[in-house]
């Protein structure tokens, strides 16, 4: 939760004023600000800060701009004195400045001879509170005195220097030279007594303030997520505090999407990296370049185009663009991914503007490592999303054009978990496609051959998965879209051997089974006796099927094999039973029926709801319509509360629509789908329809595994996850509510999957990560600590 601006300044401003009484208002700001990004742990800690080199070049430019000459001094001296003070003294440059009434002297120098009128304006010292500090710049402007007066031009009013005990100078505040003048017998008596009186009031005021900081700082820890607030664990390596490292400058900096600000880069950064000329003079902060953008974006006229400009954004400010999209996530939730992403991924190579991701192709297999090897090694790597291209989206064999459902699965990672985009590495297995438009389509970037198979294919995908382990030991496998004669064998070949995820069987089978777990809480039906009717045993229809029957056998402490004869799948065949033999996929061989039970004409969808009777249908045939008026009629006959899924996306090709499972069912279906649809109105009543996404559970699987450096991704790990999900469901308290929380939501939803899976990981002895919270509420901040947000961090020179 994030403080009120206004209060944070305040109180810092206490604490500050606290420890630098000579600091006039105008800076504190300047102060905060800098104070508090330049990696320190405690805002105060000047044995720290004065240790940083861009203490000076960060808050001179923005004291310059907010304050006038006298209390550019009081800055000066102030800083050198606290520097000093802690065993670092600094240097500070000449303030400089233009104008007719501007002080000329030199810190190096002593003073010349000060006129008895000089003497009758004490607050214009560089001692002045900061309660003083415009009545002191006044007073300064009114009575310079001639001998230090400049009638015109450009003038180094002082420089600051304070230097170690091994050499001959020592901190020297520029008020120090004009002491003498404030106490000039020409002040009248009580001038100097008032002043006192006022000073230690102001020191009473300070202490109060620091208390007060102190105190409420106590407090608010406490209530809030104190995320303005340095974490404990800001120190990890993954951890996104302080400066960034910047190896560019000039127009590199800009090129980079990394490291570019765009209009945003301050003065002190534009001076740094050699930007002036490159940028327009007016500084703006992120939320008003996220201002503009969302109206440029809001210009592009269909959901492609919007996709296209989201991408070439990334291209060039990434800070921007994840800003851009959390800020309207919503919104934007299905232009990065389903189903435009879909539309995106078919047009790859006619839209093709810059390479993003790892291509490997099986032609090519002896360069493996060496591609690998150009993104970084060792722990620079912690997500890898890789994907063959075969069965994407609903859209099928899309060949190299998978690059960009490996980017967009990253993009999501980032969003709803907050892992790092630079720690994040996209890859494509390049196999050929058996896409004939794609091989007829001239401008086809990929290769132009069949779909290879077999052993050139494993021994492709086996190299691919040990060159990485090798290359980057620590990194989560995430295999994305891999065919149905693919996608459960290589799952099974390496979840025992490596930390690796398929988000096509595990994926959706969790986030399906928590909007099932969450309906059958509102039906009032229990998961011992629950029927479930998969319509689609693909890829996605078994990886459902298989983590519903994980779960029941879990739960219930059944044998997996009796918890998986309470689902019944059906494909293009109809009924998958046992005589099918050979036509069956490992993954369907597991729930085949025997054949004696079912006749060859009975194993349609009707006929199987009609004798099933079952609590939960779920749709992932990618067949249109296929859930019939008289089918649903029919299964709400046998139960109260029907639990209908059709999750086939894109969304042309759900089984049905909500409307009509609502106005087939009389309001009593519970509905979820697979991409988003506006609520629909029945009998008076709204009901809010749940997007089955796997959005809302990947990205907290995979931040668990990230952080916990897991060395294998369970079962029961999956499970605590599920039911981190379904505990967020907002139908538990309103059943006309959606049955999965929403997307706008997910940060926070990750952040409990992510704990789920991180406390199952340490009690299964799977953690390998060193100093893992055991207290609750710090594995959360421990958590949290680690996720990156879409900020501008300061940058410095490498």
């Amino acid at each position: 939760m994030k403080f009120s601006t206004t209060l944070v300044a305040l109180v810092a401003a206490g604490l500050a004023q606290a420890q630098l009484p000579n600091v006039p208002a105008c800076s504190l700001q300047c102060f905060i600000t800098a104070l508090g990004s330049d990696g320190c742990s405690e805002l105060l800690d000047f044995n720290c800060h004065c240790q940083k080199t861009e203490l000076v070049s960060s808050i001179t430019p923005c004291v310059q701009k907010a304050c006038k000459v006298a209390d550019q001094i009081a800055v000066s001296n102030a800083v050198v004195e606290q520097c000093s003070s802690a065993g670092h003294p600094i240097s500070v440059p000449p303030i400089v400045t233009t104008g007719a009434s501007s002080a000329s002297t030199t810190g190096a120098s002593s003073s010349s001879s000060t006129p008895a009128e000089t003497s009758a304006t004490p607050t214009a010292t560089a001692t002045a509170t900061a309660s003083d500090s415009s009545s002191a710049a006044e007073s300064t402007s009114a009575g310079s005195t001639p001998a230090e007066s400049s009638s015109a031009g450009t003038t180094a009013v002082g420089s600051s220097t304070a230097v170690g005990s091994s050499g001959a100078a020592t901190s020297t505040p520029l008020g120090s030279q004009t002491a003498s003048a404030s106490a000039s017998a020409s002040s009248p008596a009580y001038t100097g007594a008032a002043t006192n009186v006022k000073g230690n009031l102001a020191g009473v005021a300070a202490v109060v303030a620091a208390a007060a900081y102190v105190l409420i700082l106590l407090g608010l820890s406490t209530i809030f997520n104190m995320s303005d607030q340095k974490s404990k664990f800001s120190h990890l390596p993954r951890a996104t505090d302080g400066p960034l490292p910047c190896p560019y400058q000039g127009a590199s900096v800009l090129q980079s999407s990394q490291f570019n600000k765009g209009s945003a880069f301050p003065t002190h950064e534009r001076s740094a990296f050699k930007l002036h000329g490159f940028l327009p003079p007016n500084i703006q902060t992120l939320d008003e370049q996220v201002q503009r953008a969302y109206q440029q974006y809001s210009s592009r006229a269909d959901d492609l185009a919007k996709n296209t400009f989201l991408s070439s954004m990334k291209a060039q400010n990434e800070v921007l663009y994840y800003k851009l999209v959390q800020t309207h996530l919503k919104e934007m939730f299905s232009v990065i991914y389903t189903p435009t992403e879909g539309d995106a991924i078919q047009n790859y190579s006619r839209l093709f503007r810059k390479p993003e991701g790892c291509f490997l192709n099986i032609n090519d297999q002896d360069r493996i490592e060496e591609s690998l090897s150009s993104f970084g090694i060792g722990d620079d790597i912690d997500y890898i999303v890789v994907s063959d291209g075969e069965e994407i989206l609903g859209i099928g064999d899309q060949g190299v054009g998978a690059i960009l459902i490996s980017v967009a699965k990253l993009v999501i990672t980032t969003l709803c978990a907050g892992i790092h985009p630079s720690r994040q590495l996209p890859v494509v297995l390049d196999c050929g496609t058996d896409n004939e438009d794609l091989l007829g389509d001239e401008l086809y970037l990929g290769l132009r051959q069949h779909r290879e198979r077999g052993e050139k294919y494993d021994q492709f995908v086996d190299r691919f998965v040990q060159a990485a382990r090798k290359r980057f030991p620590k990194a989560y496998i995430h295999f994305e879209d891999f065919g149905l004669s693919n996608a459960r064998r290589i799952l099974n070949r390496y979840q025992s051997q490596i930390p690796c995820f398929n988000d096509d069987i595990q994926g959706t089978g969790c986030v399906t089974l928590a909007a099932m777990l969450a309906a059958l809480e509102v039906g009032k039906v229990q998961l011992e006796d629950v029927r479930v009717v998969i319509f689609g045993s693909g890829t996605a229809g078994i990886g459902i099927a298989d983590q519903i029957a994980e779960t029941i056998a879990t739960e219930t402490h059944k044998s997996k094999d009796d918890a998986s004869k309470q689902i019944w799948c059906i494909d293009k065949p109809g009924l998958l039973v046992k005589s099918l033999g050979q036509k069956l996929t490992d993954g369907q061989r597991s729930f085949a029926r025997d054949d004696q039970d079912w006749t060859d004409n009975d194993r349609d969808l009707q006929s199987v709801i009609k004798k099933v009777q079952p609590h939960v249908l779920i749709g992932t045939s990618t067949k249109p319509g296929a859930f019939t008026e008289d089918a649903i009629r029919e299964m709400a006959r046998h139960v109260e509360r029907p639990i209908v899924f059709p999750l086939s996306n894109p969304t042309r090709l759900h089984e049905a629509k909500p409307d009509d499972l609502y106005k087939w069912t009389e309001g009593k279906a519970l509905v979820a789908t697979g991409s988003p649809f506006d609520p629909v109105k029945y009998n008076g009543t709204e009901y809010e329809i749940a997007e089955c996404n796997n959005s809302t559970c990947f990205p907290g699987i995979g931040l668990g595994a990230v952080l916990s450096q897991c060395r294998l991704m369970s079962k029961k790990m999956l499970v605590a996850a599920v039911e981190a999900l379904k505990a967020e469901s907002p139908a538990l308290k309103d059943s006309n509510k959606p049955l999965l929380p929403d997307v706008q939501n997910v940060r926070k939803i990750s952040v409990d999957i992510a704990a789920a899976v991180v406390r199952c990981a340490v009690e299964e002895g799977l953690a390998q990560q060193d100093g893992i919270p055991e207290n609750e509420s710090e594995l959360r901040e421990w958590i949290q600590a680690q996720m990156w947000e879409a900020d501008y961090r300061p940058l410095v020179s490498e």
